[in-house]
């Protein structure tokens, strides 16, 4: 009988740690803001972004004072996160496709840098909360 308590202290004892225990996706609820300074067709390009979740969503102006929004999903690994992306721009620009990636710099401060076919190479400076 003592073995049967044993057991069923351990089997709760770790099911409340595998409830309590703080897991990565409730950590990324707080968006991580970015922005982003780049360059296409001799043209300074600028966005602002946000990610929560491993999904991202940054809005931007492009060449020629188009505009536009791209919709982003990060792939999660220890230091360096990478991404990719599909955005809408205006002024006859269309569908653009991005890819980059983003690195943690300190504990608060990450750097990236992508490209954007719209927008061109750019690179990205962001804070985590």
């Amino acid at each position: 009988m003592t073995k049967g308590i044993i057991a069923k202290t351990l089997l709760a004892s770790f099911g409340f740690l595998t409830l309590f225990t703080p897991s990565q996706a409730s950590a990324q609820l707080i968006p991580q803001p970015w922005v982003s300074v780049g360059s296409n067709e001799g043209d300074i390009t600028y966005a602002v972004g946000a990610r929560a979740l491993n999904l991202g969503v940054e809005v931007g102006s492009g060449p020629d004072g188009s505009t536009g929004v791209d919709v982003l999903k990060f792939i999660n690994l220890p230091v360096i996160s990478p991404y990719v992306g599909l955005g809408l721009y205006s002024e006859d620009k269309g569908l653009a496709v991005s890819g980059g990636i983003q690195v943690g710099a300190t504990k608060n401060v990450f750097v990236g840098g992508g490209y954007n076919s719209v927008r061109g190479v750019n690179g990205q400076i962001g804070i985590r909360f």
